[in-house]
């Protein structure tokens, strides 16, 4: 195991040493859990004697992010940190957590002064571990170093406790058996028991926060090795109810697109399906419209034709294809590949005939039928690559524009 005292960065001893001279304080959570791994830490979170309002008092910039559980995001003082993105902590008083009456969060949060109290009352071994700046001493006293040697992801105490406290924690084993680079880990038996008496408590985790976790899932290193483990638990069953649920290889690291992927077979509509998940996992409305859009896309879609290319150039904006491409893989990036060796519309993308000049041309009112009659030209124009307006209204003598029925003339749009 590393010595850890030697990853700490100038910005992190700068507000440990500040801590710690009003106080105790400890490195905990993650940034311990990788650097035993030997992996890159992300965020520090430190937990310390100090109240909230002490600690608030210390720093200039501080943001009170959790003040009623105690916890206080600290930004450094000016000039301290070179990295280009600004470092910050997060600074949580020791706590001694009350019961979980809603299994989401503890009826009472009460302060306390015990490392060792304080790690107790966290999820897994392999978090329940506290780095002393003062020492370099890592305390372990759940054997989280073991575990995390050994590959295992197992409770602090009784499983069914923990899960009880907080529904979430079942997505979190399974987020923690992703190891990245020092490769899979694997569930304690005990924890794994416990997953599968406990999935009724993921009915009381907000959709908020399962879509949250399932995303740091999906982007994940070995997304498609936990995505498949959640699925054989049942897990992923239990947050996407009346979800037909389909695994890929291709998961491609983008929560929205993955979504989709996992989503591929159920046979609603793109609509319906994303309005079942925006309902079930509170999507926003830009990840509700890439599922919905990737939903209703076939392989059959993809059709190399240069009237379909030009269609394909026009009617998607660039994030759409790029959704496409990571959504479809190999074949989507061949597709997007054809589609831009294709020369640009002469007359650029706009549409060459507006609804004045085309009221005029036919003696049609402001209307439904103009409208789609409007739409239905620039769709040909960009199609054939018309370059003028003559052009395109000289189209008119192929529809029955005066009596035909409107909702069959396509707009512009791909496929």
């Amino acid at each position: 195991m590393a010595d850890l005292l030697s990853r700490l960065g100038g910005a992190d001893r700068w507000v440990l040493e500040r801590l710690c001279a009003e106080g105790d304080a400890w490195v905990v959570g993650g940034w311990v859990r990788d650097s035993l791994a030997g992996l890159e830490p992300g965020e520090m979170d430190i937990a310390t004697t100090l109240r909230p309002a002490r600690v608030a008092e210390i720093f200039l910039r501080t943001v009170p992010v959790g003040a009623a559980f105690g916890t206080v995001l600290v930004l450094p003082d000016e000039g301290v940190g070179e990295a280009q993105v600004e470092p910050s902590w997060e600074v949580t008083t020791l706590r001694s957590d009350g019961s979980y009456g809603d299994g989401r969060r503890p009826d009472e949060v009460e302060f306390g002064d015990d490392i060792l109290e304080d790690l107790a009352r966290r999820d897994f071994t392999i978090n329940a571990m506290a780095l002393d700046p003062r020492s370099g001493e890592v305390i372990d006293p759940f054997g989280g170093k073991d575990d995390l040697e050994a590959g295992i992801v197992r409770a602090v105490g009784d499983a069914g406790e923990r899960l009880g406290e907080d529904g979430l924690r079942i997505m979190r084993a399974f987020r923690f058996l992703d190891g990245g680079e020092v490769g899979a880990r694997e569930l304690d038996g005990s924890l794994a028991d416990a997953i599968a008496a406990n999935l009724s408590m993921l009915d009381k985790v907000s959709a908020e926060r399962k879509w949250s976790e399932l995303q740091r899932v999906m982007q994940g290193a070995r997304r498609v090795e936990v995505l498949r483990m959640m699925a054989d638990a049942g897990v992923l069953a239990a947050i996407l109810p009346e979800v037909e649920i389909t695994l890929s290889e291709r998961f491609s690291g983008q929560p929205a697109i993955d979504l989709a992927l996992l989503c591929c077979d159920d046979s609603r509509s793109g609509a319906k399906l994303a309005a079942q998940l925006k309902s079930t996992l509170k999507l926003s409305n830009v990840e509700a419209a890439s599922v919905a859009f990737l939903h209703d896309l076939q392989c059959e879609d993809l059709v190399q034709e240069i009237a379909i290319l030009r269609r394909f150039n026009a009617a998607l904006s660039a994030q759409m294809k790029s959704d496409f491409v990571a959504y479809f893989g190999g074949s989507g990036a061949e597709y997007a590949t054809a589609a831009a060796a294709v020369a640009p519309p002469r007359a650029g993308n706009k549409p060459l005939v507006g609804g004045e000049a085309l009221m005029q041309a036919t003696g049609l009112s402001a209307g439904p039928r103009l409208g789609r009659l409007k739409g239905w030209l620039h769709r040909r124009q960009i199609e054939e690559d018309l370059a003028t307006a003559d052009e395109v209204l000289a189209l008119l003598d192929s529809i029955d524009w005066q009596s035909g029925e409107p909702e069959s003339w396509p707009a512009l749009a791909w496929p």
